[in-house]
């Protein structure tokens, strides 16, 4: 995407947005030098994950051991386990935070029901809230309610780490960059590609497109189908500096889990 198409839609965006009543403001868009780098433990990378419906306390439990062997970023749970995850957290030596996720998958939650999850998740004992974009919202161009809906749950996550999940496999190029926009202007602290349960996961290309919209102020990660090293690298040599998988054992190692993940 060359750089006036780029500036074509910021300034589409600051159009609509004016309309709503609410000025863009975001300083230095696409004028990064942001380099990949790729970290020699790949695992503190790694937002280690486990979000299937059917998961149980036991595997829960294993996540968090994995999490502690191996030193994830984080381990990433639905909310209904993120006390149980903190709990099993505690011993590790290297401090492993809990992600949740909030309006999770559909983002079609309301405002007040995200901003509810998340004071829950942090009470809890999470430090990573990582939320879904009111996807039909952007699909209408209420820009300003999709603006108002991070910024409030990242007032409501209390200086912790908030992304937002765009699920990239429902929008257009020029949604991707308008939505990065967006997060980044609300005070997110990354924004995401996708929630795994979508029609696809993360994309090279998406991932790179965000970067460059969102520059070096904020992280990109990506999730959703990343279930190999090699599919890991290529996510942070586009861009990514955080990786969402149910996988991160394989990954790291190279060698398949004997159990699902």
């Amino acid at each position: 995407m060359d750089r006036k198409w780029l500036d074509r839609q910021v300034e589409e965006l600051g159009e609509a947005l004016a309309q709503q009543n609410l000025a863009l403001a975001v300083p230095d868009l696409f004028e990064s030098t942001f380099k990949a780098k790729i970290e020699s433990n790949l695992a503190r990378l790694i937002d280690h994950t486990l979000l299937k419906p059917d998961a149980t306390k036991d595997e829960i439990k294993s996540l968090c051991q994995e999490a502690i062997e191996y030193q994830f970023a984080s381990v990433c749970v639905n909310p209904k386990f993120v006390a149980f995850a903190y709990e099993c957290l505690q011993n590790s030596v290297i401090k492993i935070p809990v992600c949740t996720v909030v309006g999770f998958p559909l983002g079609a939650n309301t405002t007040l029901v995200k901003v509810l999850e998340t004071r829950d998740a942090i009470a809890n004992g999470a430090t990573e809230i990582d939320m879904v974009l009111a996807i039909s919202s952007l699909k209408e161009k209420d820009y300003a309610a999709v603006y108002q809906d991070i910024a409030q749950v990242v007032e409501a996550a209390g200086g912790n780490i908030v992304k937002v999940i765009l699920e990239t496999c429902y929008l257009t190029k020029e949604e991707i960059v308008k939505a990065s926009v967006l997060a980044r202007m609300a005070g997110a602290s990354f924004v995401k590609t996708s929630t795994g349960f979508g029609s696809y996961g993360a994309l090279a290309e998406d991932v790179a497109l965000m970067r460059r919209v969102v520059g070096e102020s904020m992280g990109v990660k990506a999730s959703g189908g990343i279930r190999d090293r090699s599919t890991a690298l290529q996510m942070i040599e586009a861009g990514a500096t955080r990786i969402g998988a149910s996988k991160g054992v394989e990954i790291v190692t190279g060698k398949p889990q004997s159990k699902s993940g």
